[in-house]
């Protein structure tokens, strides 16, 4: 049963992580002129819709199994033609941002999660709560990352000027290589982790709660 109830922990808030995720992506194109995920159906909460079985599940399993020392994948993203929306360049800006600023939100639903349940003592739902405090600023920040495809390669493509841009697109086709490199020479440890850390701790001060603990001591200890 524990091993059950560890699953769910964790299970329930990364199906949410990502599904709502990559739904914002495709409402805030469609909000903007691109309807393209609204008629392939992606604009759903059906995590079923957004699971990449290579990315989602094969991947982040083997890695775990072969003990690589951190932990990769992605879901299946969500359908957008940039040429589409009513201001390519600036709507681009937004709807790479609405994957990331959801997954912050999310964050500060978790917390109020482990408020109210560290209030009424329901240990489960303190440790969901703590797991989806993470996991969702893990995916805010891993996704900020300025690498194409990610959604921070994105919003500075949609900063840079028209032919800077070009040439930084042109990194796409190499850029899940690159993650990868740079995962396994430490960029998780350099720059995502600490700025996670910062975050648990911002939010540990703002709430009250020792999310620090709960998450490092009794989730990822």
């Amino acid at each position: 049963m524990s091993d059950i109830l560890s699953i769910l922990i964790w299970a329930i808030p990364v199906l949410f992580a990502i599904t709502i995720h990559e739904a914002a992506h495709g409402w805030t194109a469609s909000q903007l002129g691109d309807h393209t995920a609204r008629m392939m159906g992606r604009l759903t909460l059906n995590p079923i819709k957004h699971i990449d079985p290579v990315g989602t599940l094969l991947v982040p399993a083997l890695l775990y199994l072969s003990s690589s020392g951190f932990i990769f994948g992605w879901a299946k993203p969500v359908p957008v033609n940039f040429n589409a929306l009513r201001s390519p360049k600036r709507d681009m800006f937004w709807v790479a941002l609405a994957g990331p600023g959801v997954n912050l939100l999310m964050a500060i639903g978790w917390l109020i999660v482990v408020a109210i349940a560290n209030s009424a003592n329901i240990p489960f739902l303190v440790l969901m709560g703590g797991a989806g405090v993470f996991v969702n600023l893990l995916l805010a920040i891993f996704n900020l990352l300025p690498i194409p495809p990610l959604d921070g390669g994105r919003v500075i493509s949609s900063l840079l000027p028209k032919k800077m841009a070009y040439q930084y697109d042109q990194l796409e086709p190499y850029g899940l290589f690159i993650l990868i490199g740079l995962l396994y020479f430490g960029v998780f440890k350099i720059v995502v982790w600490p700025i996670v850390l910062f975050m648990l701790i911002w939010l540990s001060n703002l709430s009250g709660l020792n999310l620090v603990d709960l998450i490092i001591v009794n989730l990822l200890g």
